[in-house]
């Protein structure tokens, strides 16, 4: 199987040229995140992400993480691989350096995500859910919550956990019954079952500090009624020592389709009486506690989607340049690479298209974080959260779809042999599918999308949004140069779909929301095939005027044609996806539950 490379190369263009990372490194406090120190960083992560990550990922699939006598074992490798990771900082690239932090913009830490999820996904869902839990300490903690708990979690010494679901409640966080008793000392005692605990238990760090949503006795029913409590594997003494063994356990592992190293846990609290728990926040606003780390949380998946495609792509590329077999249409030899088949190629082009638009799409989405956070003018950061609040479950659902699809066209790429386990291709797809399910189902943020989003600041943070897809869409098209014009006509066709379906969504919510949300699903697909459509424009239009300038690359050639592929092949699936989105709800409910069965 082909190592892992990390796409440096690409990643600095969208940072440099697609987005702005000098401006965001402009923000107040990210001074030091200037173009050679972000360089360095992004090499280094390469290093460890290509060394270290990514020939762990094949063994960790392999040997799965296993539970034994009560102690979760990863795979050979993981705790040493888990010490270089902290060592050198990674954990702890975008926290505070208050607590220990490297204190870098959210865009280059989650561009270093991206490379050690595609290098091993696994791997990094304990660092990655860490990351939820340190932020919503750093949030809603009290100082001395933030003192006992940050500095540790920040460094990797202590892991975190996010403890929301269970088994009658699904994704309805509002059905749980986990309870949670407070006690004279103004400790709680916690009880009750959670599932698909990601990290609940392992061996890479010494203690694990899970949050739990729990319900206390007299809480108001639903979501309404949700509290959001501590919950550490050991308790931790005055002077930060750990104490004694908190009562919560792993009592099983799921047998899972893929990620089989991340050990996804059954978690019990309370068998001897009660864990101890730390109230954070207020009661009854747990939901609250939770929400405040979601969008980058679901932007943190959105990147395990662009991740796996990328690890997929690159391993389906360097097959077919590799493998040979059968005569091109039209060509002489009799025993070419693959890669020269008219079918092999497109769908290479289509994994790596669509890549790119993911990729400038999802650091757009960082950069707004970055904007919202730290720019000095209060206006500019509410416009850059609204942007955040519209794009978030965007980049979320559409890039772990496009996970899914494109790791199976890198199956596809292998033919025979991509349904082989032994060549690694089948791995990526079935790590690939847990993407959309995570953070919420694809489906929930769809309906996110349409019902909560789409309605922001009476439709003007959309229509903001649009209006800037259109200037470029009419300036590209009226181009003199035959791609940017083919690239912007397709754009703005795109853009026909796109404003047609978003005002009728808008009026049918206002009169029945399940007129809407039965095409919710279709039109973030075409949302989300728009906006990436637009990001590739803007770094076509970016390389032509470097090209412009002088820089005669082949390199910014291809942004150009991979732009123009785009444009051609992909922007038409909005017209086909316009009908679905517009027809309603009748024939969804057309017919019986009973008679889908018959």
């Amino acid at each position: 199987m082909a190592d892992y490379q990390a796409p440096l190369r690409d990643m600095g263009f969208v940072l440099k040229h697609v987005v702005d990372l000098g401006a965001v490194a402009a923000l107040d406090g990210y001074g030091h995140a200037e173009g050679e120190v972000v360089e360095a960083v992004l090499g280094e992560a390469a290093r460890l992400a290509s060394a270290v990550m990514a020939p762990l990922n094949r063994t960790g699939d392999q040997q799965g993480s296993k539970l034994e006598n009560g102690v979760v074992r990863t795979p050979d490798g993981f705790k040493e691989a888990y010490r270089q990771f902290t060592s050198g900082g990674w954990g702890a690239v975008s926290f505070p350096e208050e607590w220990g932090g490297g204190g870098m913009p959210w865009l280059v830490g989650m561009a270093v995500q991206e490379m050690f999820s595609a290098a091993n996904m696994a791997f990094f869902l304990c660092p990655l859910l860490n990351q939820g839990a340190v932020e919503l300490i750093e949030a809603h903690g009290t100082p001395a919550q933030k003192a006992t708990w940050l500095p540790k979690m920040v460094s990797g010494a202590w892991s975190g956990t996010m403890n929301l679901t269970e088994p009658q409640a699904g994704s309805d966080v509002g059905a749980l019954r986990t309870k949670a008793v407070r006690q004279a000392d103004g400790s709680y005692r916690i009880t009750g079952t959670k599932i698909f605990i990601t990290y609940g238990e392992h061996d890479l760090t010494e203690n694990i500090v899970h949050l739990v949503l729990a319900r206390t006795p007299d809480a108001p029913s639903g979501s309404r009624g949700v509290s959001c409590f501590i919950v550490p594997k050991y308790r931790v003494n005055e002077d930060g020592s750990l104490g004694a063994r908190n009562d919560l356990r792993c009592v099983s592992l799921e047998h899972k389709l893929g990620i089989h190293a991340s050990p996804t846990c059954v978690m019990s609290f309370g068998d001897e009486g009660g864990a101890v728990g730390y109230l954070i926040g207020e009661e009854n606003r747990g939901l609250r506690c939770m929400f405040t780390m979601m969008n980058v949380a679901r932007l943190s998946v959105g990147f395990e989607g662009l991740a796996i495609a990328e690890r997929a792509f690159q391993q389906a590329v360097n097959y077919a340049r590799e493998r040979r077999q059968g005569k091109p249409l039209g060509a002489a030899a009799p025993d070419a690479a693959i890669i020269a088949h008219a079918d092999v190629r497109r769908m290479l082009m289509l994994m790596k298209s669509q890549i790119e638009a993911m990729r400038a799409l999802l650091y757009l989405n960082a950069e707004a974080i970055d904007y919202a956070r730290r720019h000095a003018d209060a206006q500019v950061r509410a416009r850059y959260q609204g942007l955040v609040e519209l794009l978030t479950p965007v980049s979320k659902a559409w890039a772990t779809d496009l996970g899914v699809e494109l790791a199976s066209l890198g199956v596809q790429v292998h033919g025979g042999m991509g349904f082989i386990e032994e060549t690694g291709a089948a791995q990526h797809w079935r790590d690939s599918r847990i993407a959309p399910i995570y953070e919420g189902t694809n489906g929930i943020q769809a309906l996110d999308l349409v019902l909560r989003k789409l309605p922001l600041e009476g439709g003007e943070v959309v229509g903001g949004f649009l209006a800037d897809m259109r200037a470029l869409g009419q300036a590209l098209a009226g181009e003199g140069d035959a791609d940017l014009a083919a690239i912007g006509q397709g754009l703005a066709s795109a853009l026909e779909d796109f404003a047609a379906t978003t005002t009728w969504l808008q009026e049918a919510a206002a009169r029945d929301a399940n007129e809407a949300a039965a095409g919710a699903s279709a039109y973030l697909r075409l949302f989300g095939i728009t906006a990436g459509g637009y990001m590739l424009a803007r770094g076509a239009a970016a390389a032509a005027k470097l090209r412009a300038g002088g820089e005669n690359d082949p390199f910014l050639a291809a942004k150009i044609a991979i732009a123009r592929f785009y444009a051609e092949q992909v922007l038409p699936q909005t017209r086909g996806l316009s009908g679905p989105i517009m027809r309603g709800a009748a024939t969804l409910f057309a017919i019986a539950p009973d008679l889908l069965i018959a």
